[in-house]
């Protein structure tokens, strides 16, 4: 046990290591080792070499400077794919023309010092150096760009400035724009810098924020827009495309109408349409506590129960003249008891559902207990000296009961009239919902086994009752597994497959666990082209300090991050869990924050 919790060496522990140890002979089963992870962390230090990355492959294809390639890069929101794609089919002149770009292939554009210049805005002549001559050929006087500029800025369209001339869609160069501003207002430059800086992410489908709470700074990259569940540098794991905690299988769109079911007062008022009337003058829900049918409201007022009617002289213990509390009123019936079916199905659910989060709180107490086991097991006299299967099997645990927690809001909205009234009829929705009932009764079933064995005082049995714990926890491991696979095949395939609305769409299931986002190098090269040598000015040094200045500042305070550690080269080194906190800390598989105390 030594080589799996002790030793000098920090590394991550998540998950997906769970399997790392999983040995069972008879399912000759062989663990692969997973790929390199395709999600990317990046962090306040490198997301400036992100910008880089990117920036470089457009600076060297179409020979751009550096503020053109972001200017195109913004218009079609970091998606470089999608840029080569109408590069390709529409040419570089239509490319450069919807972004806005103005490429000149003159020299310097800068004008004479001596000679006057008439600015178009303000109507006044000023010298050469007073004014500033953009990419597409238009000049005004500085005092009349920059206020511009401010205007802009404030406005939030910092990113795109366009030209102050008449129908020009030109971009301004973002350095003379840097220049400009920073010379009468340097907070607004910033603000700039920190604008140019954050589009990256803002404006980038394959980049999001990472939702943890308190914000840890970090943002994460995919390599495919799809729907997929990742897990950040910081142990968050959460949904790429809602940013909501992982849910699958629910679909974004029914994990967003149960999580608002369940916060809101929807079902409160079901419960008050079936257990109460109103009052028939103030109007107030009245709950009946007695047998009488004859009840009286706060406000005094006394009506029959069976009719709702206020009694009065023709309504009263005497005489009922015109009573019909008898009469059957089919509209009203049907309301009461649709309202009453759907508030018992919605409590089914629920309960279910609650009931696995729940198990899941009190299993989680068990790696408290782990630990202890396998030491005390370890000191006595026994052959057996492997108790990987104890972490694989718990591991294993914890992944499918997430599964199960989250298959209920799934059924809930699949079987029901919400989402799917018009797609299945009710023979077909009936066949549907008693493969997939059977899929989780099996499940269901194992997981309980398994939790049942793991929870065994395996350190108090002798080796051949160990051994036998040990095979029964390896093959329901196995088979749960295989029945969460199974179950993600039949909702992909016989469930949502077969839907004509496309718009629900779950993220795959993964044996190991979801994937973490290993951290972009800080590490990038400098890119020197002959096209560059323009936009090395002295507003593109001051550029410069402001970003460093930005990520080292205004993303800090803007964004709380984690600090990471940097080593000499400049790279930022991994954020580590000891090995022997692999078992106190990385148990979190997306449910609320307040399950597990992660302290």
């Amino acid at each position: 046990m030594e080589d799996s919790f002790s030793g000098d060496e920090d590394y991550y522990y998540s998950d997906r290591d769970s399997l790392d140890g999983l040995e069972n002979d008879e399912a000759d089963l062989q663990w692969v080792p997973p790929k390199g992870s395709s999600t990317k962390v990046i962090t306040r230090e490198s997301l400036l070499a992100a910008q880089k990355e990117d920036l470089r492959r457009v600076m060297e294809l179409l020979s751009l400077r550096e503020h053109h390639a972001r200017t195109l890069l913004i218009h079609y929101r970091w998606d470089v794919e999608k840029l080569l794609a109408v590069l390709v089919e529409n040419g570089k002149e239509s490319l450069f023309n919807e972004a806005g770009v103005t490429v000149i292939d003159d020299a310097d554009p800068m004008l004479p010092l001596s000679s006057m210049v008439m600015c178009d805005i303000c109507m006044e002549e000023v010298a050469g150096d007073k004014a500033t001559k953009m990419d597409c050929g238009h000049c005004f006087c500085n005092d009349c760009w920059t206020e511009h500029f401010i205007v802009k800025i404030n406005e939030g369209q910092s990113k795109r400035i366009r030209c102050m001339a008449h129908k020009c869609n030109a971009i301004c160069d973002e350095a003379v724009v840097r220049n400009l501003v920073s010379k009468k207002h340097p907070n607004l430059a910033e603000k700039f810098e920190r604008f140019l800086l954050e589009s990256f992410i803002e404006d980038n489908k394959m980049v999001k924020w990472c939702p943890s709470t308190p914000h840890c700074g970090n943002a994460i990259r995919v390599e495919e827009v799809e729907v997929c569940e990742v897990e950040c540098a910081c142990g968050a794991q959460f949904c790429f495309s809602c940013l909501s905690e992982a849910h699958s299988p629910c679909s974004c769109s029914m994990w967003d109408l149960w999580a608002k079911k369940c916060r809101d007062e929807s079902e409160t008022v079901n419960w008050i349409t079936v257990h109460t009337k109103p009052c028939p003058k103030c109007h107030k829900p009245v709950e009946k506590n007695g047998g009488c049918n004859l009840v009286s409201c706060i406000c005094g007022q006394a009506f029959c129960w069976l009719c709702g009617g206020a009694t009065g002289r023709d309504h009263t213990w005497s005489r009922i003249a015109g009573h019909s509390c008898g009469r059957y009123k089919e509209d009203k019936a049907k309301k009461t008891e649709r309202a009453k079916r759907e508030l018992y199905r919605y409590m089914h659910y629920h309960n279910r559902y609650k009931a696995h989060t729940d198990s899941f709180k009190l299993e989680s107490k068990l790696k408290e207990t782990v630990l202890e086991k396998v030491s005390i097991s370890e000191e006595r006299e026994s052959r057996l000296r492997d108790f990987s299967w104890v972490t694989n099997g718990l591991y294993r645990l914890f992944r499918s009961r997430r599964v199960l927690s989250y298959s209920y809001p799934f059924a809930f909205y699949m079987f029901g009239e919400e989402l799917f009234k018009d797609e299945m009829t009710d023979e077909e929705r009936e066949i549907k919902q008693h493969l997939f009932e059977d899929q989780q009764q099996q499940l269901e079933a194992n997981v309980e086994k398994l939790s049942k064995f793991l929870e065994e005082p395996f350190d108090q049995y002798p080796d051949d009752k160990v051994m036998e714990i040990r095979m029964q926890v390896i093959n329901l491991s196995v088979i749960t597994d295989t029945l969460c696979k199974k179950m993600y095949e039949c909702i992909e395939n016989d469930l949502l497959g077969c839907l004509q609305l496309g718009t629900h769409n779950i993220a795959r299931y993964q044996s190991k666990g979801i994937e973490r986002a290993s951290e972009l190098s800080t590490c990038w090269t400098s890119v020197n082209t002959t096209t560059d040598k323009r936009q090395r000015s002295d507003a593109d040094t001051s550029g410069t300090s402001l970003a460093s200045h930005q990520l080292g500042g205004t993303l800090e305070h803007d964004r709380p991050s984690g600090s990471r550690s940097s080593d000499d080269s400049g790279c930022s080194s991994q954020k580590r869990v000891r090995k022997e906190d692999c078992l106190s800390g990385r148990f979190d598989l997306n449910l609320p924050a307040e399950v597990i105390d992660r302290n």
